[in-house]
């Protein structure tokens, strides 16, 4: 198992979130490719966005439904200021999951998170867990307390 898909095993345990994770053998990077190998809608896909900081470079964890695309208004506000899409580059080297593996928990640095309220209408989710093709299912408002998310109006 790759050191990032055990960091979000070992995050998981730790939040009390049992988990199972898949290696599915095929593409998750996108939510339509992560909802045709779990089998489920693509609104239940979790899908993990770092944006970065303007004023200091902080980087910021959103939370949205596979169907959402993120409102970087709502979202500057959520975080406190204004947002750039985060280098891919970077994002690996500060968070350790590159982009397509990016999971909502398992960070060695925390880093302030958002879920928008719409994930938590559905009985089960799926997010990344580290790896392009690794995935694990949850019960979204459980899933939401291991991360530490605030909930917030965050959809387009």
């Amino acid at each position: 198992m790759s050191a990032s898909v055990e960091r979000v095993k070992q995050a998981a345990a730790n939040a009390g979130l049992e988990i199972e994770i898949r290696r599915m053998g095929a593409s998750t990077r996108t939510a339509e490719e992560a909802a045709q190998q779990c089998g489920c809608t693509v609104d239940q896909i979790v899908k993990s966005l770092i944006f970065e900081g303007k004023n200091d470079g902080t980087l910021y964890l959103f939370l949205l439904s596979g169907a959402s695309r993120l409102d970087l208004a709502k979202a500057a506000k959520a975080a406190g200021q204004e947002l750039k899409r985060a280098d891919p580059r970077d994002v690996r080297d500060r968070t350790g999951f590159a982009i397509g593996g990016v999971a909502p928990i398992g960070y060695d640095n925390a880093l302030p998170v958002f879920a928008d309220s719409k994930i938590a209408t559905f009985e089960i989710v799926w997010a990344a867990a580290g790896a392009h093709d690794a995935v694990f299912s949850s019960e979204p408002n459980a899933l939401i307390k291991a991360a530490g998310a605030d909930i917030a109006d965050l959809a387009e």
